[in-house]
């Protein structure tokens, strides 16, 4: 029997799923975790707060958005949640999910194995969202076919990306240049979602290029810069505390 192609099966298999619903409505499964109860799982992507709102409108909007603010306000999960959704509707062929390998703060030293393997720290956040939104053996599968790509920032310099959607994360982590250079690979067909946090940059101040490349680029026609705040946090509580605190 013919297998049935990659994106057929993506259609067919993928679970949409968003987190963190307030209450439990039918048809929604509530996940327990050590007697608590946990997030609650939905087939369908909804805002949580208008941040997150007007974030998802900017991508659906424009070919190229800018997604700025503090942890937990959910950037790279709607990213990468409106790349898979594109991919199931024909939308684009590939995902392609690109991140800077910058240490934060420590030094991990030499890491064994191939390339892959030393580059698997630095990009587990972008594999982590990807279980989110897919089975780990879908996303392994995606991968392995090439539908699915994910790649540091210094593999990127002298590519086209067509018809794919390209998500770079942690892009607070990327100098002017490598910013310039990456917002320059969008091609045909293509949406670009770049995400972070100008006031966690691991660069000296003065080197990361995210916060002069979004004000040269919200006055540009065609490009969507939505700027989160504490209010659009969706992690626990405590968090949205914590960044208005330090």
């Amino acid at each position: 029997m013919a297998k049935r192609p990659a994106t057929r099966r993506v259609r067919r298999e993928v679970a949409d799923i968003v987190p963190w619903e307030e209450t439990a409505r039918p048809g929604r499964l509530a996940v327990v975790e050590g007697g608590r109860e946990g997030p609650k799982w939905t087939k369908r992507i909804t805002a949580k707060s208008p941040g997150q709102g007007e974030l998802i409108a900017a991508i659906e909007a424009h070919d190229l958005t800018l997604a700025l603010g503090p942890a937990g306000t959910g950037k790279t999960f709607l990213a990468i949640a409106k790349a898979v959704e594109a991919l199931e509707e024909g939308k684009v062929g590939r995902i392609v999910l690109s991140r800077p390998a910058v240490e934060a703060g420590e030094t991990l030293g030499f890491l064994p194995g191939a390339v892959e393997d030393k580059l698997a720290p630095y990009l587990r956040p972008l594999t982590d969202a990807l279980t989110d939104r897919l089975s780990a053996r879908r996303m392994k599968t995606l991968m392995a076919e090439g539908v699915i790509e994910v790649a540091p920032v210094g593999f990127m310099r002298g590519r086209t990306l067509n018809n794919a959607f390209v998500v770079v994360d942690e892009a607070q982590n990327c100098t002017y240049a490598q910013l310039k250079m990456l917002l320059t690979r969008l091609g045909w067909g293509s949406t670009m979602v770049v995400t972070g946090d100008p006031a966690q940059s691991d660069l000296l101040p003065e080197l990361s290029g995210l916060g002069p490349i979004a004000d040269r680029l919200e006055a540009l026609g065609g490009v969507g810069v939505v700027r989160l705040g504490e209010a659009d946090v969706v992690r626990h509580p405590l968090v949205a505390r914590m960044i208005g605190a330090i």
